[in-house]
Order: structure tokens, then sequence, then C-alpha cells
């Protein structure tokens, strides 16, 4: 696999709803490709699918961010799929 190394990649917490999904929404319509991370898949789910319809490549991690674990899942998860951050 080649990666774009001008394709841009962030993660967003509390991507599930509110400012979070906002955020998420207007980096994907700026070209980037995203984590989303939040402790609610189906929400996380709902924000890809409003992006996926519009070409975005968005990727739900359920993560808690008060774990560490869980947060290095997250880096882990995020640079699996996109290659880098």
């Amino acid at each position: 696999m080649i990666f774009d190394r001008e394709v841009k990649i962030a993660i967003v917490t509390g991507a599930g709803s509110g400012i979070g999904r906002a955020v998420a929404l207007a980096l994907e319509s700026a070209g980037y490709s995203i984590s989303l991370a939040g402790r609610r898949l189906a929400e996380l789910e709902q924000t890809a699918a409003q992006a996926n319809r519009a070409g975005g490549s968005m990727l739900p991690v359920v993560t808690d961010v008060r774990q560490p674990d869980s947060v290095r899942a997250l880096f882990r998860t995020t640079v699996e799929k996109f290659g880098r951050l």
C-alpha cells in the first residue's frame, strides 16, 4: 500500500456528537482522513455515515481517553489504517 504524504490525518475525540462531530465533519470536508474516537460505537458510526455519503474516510474507534491502554490502541489502530498520524 502506498500512502500519500499530502493526505492529512487526524484523531478527533468526542466525535460521536456535538462539537466533536462538528469538528470531524469540518476536517473531513477539508480533506482529512480521520479516526473518530468516543465511547459509543453507534454514535461514531453515525458520524462516519454522514461523511461517507460525501466520500470521506473516517474510522470509528471506541476509546475511553481516561484509560491509557485505550488511547494507545486508538493511535495504533489509526497508524494501521492510515499508515501514519
